[in-house]
């Protein structure tokens, strides 16, 4: 099964989407977005910057746990991640994102 994006409303109306891998597991999450024009656009910008391993910006958290977020080039952040409990599974990650974004459908649930 190939990766999707899909696209929804959130409980304040505003328009999201999350990138699921191949087997479902969500590998990337948005920001809200007023009008869903915009976030089709975030991801657009989602295939296009997933291709520049500089995008992606890794953080480790105060308990030890690792995550991500994908940056435009303006710096601006595009989509975050879950919380990885290794480095490596948070490379991981980034690199499913890498490899699911470019090809992965839009299943529009909103």
């Amino acid at each position: 099964m190939a990766g999707k994006f899909e696209v929804y409303k959130d409980k304040a109306g505003e328009f999201r989407f999350r990138l699921k891998a191949g087997n479902g597991q969500n590998i990337l999450g948005s920001e809200g977005y007023k009008a869903k024009a915009s976030c089709m656009n975030g991801i657009e910008s989602v295939k296009k910057n997933s291709q520049n391993p500089d995008r992606f910006e890794k953080k480790s958290t105060a308990s030890g746990r690792f995550t991500f977020r994908l940056c435009a080039s303006n710096g601006q952040c595009i989509g975050v991640s879950q919380t990885y409990e290794s480095e490596s599974g948070c490379d991981n990650g980034m690199k499913s994102v890498a490899e699911t974004a470019p090809g992965a459908s839009t299943d529009d649930q909103s």
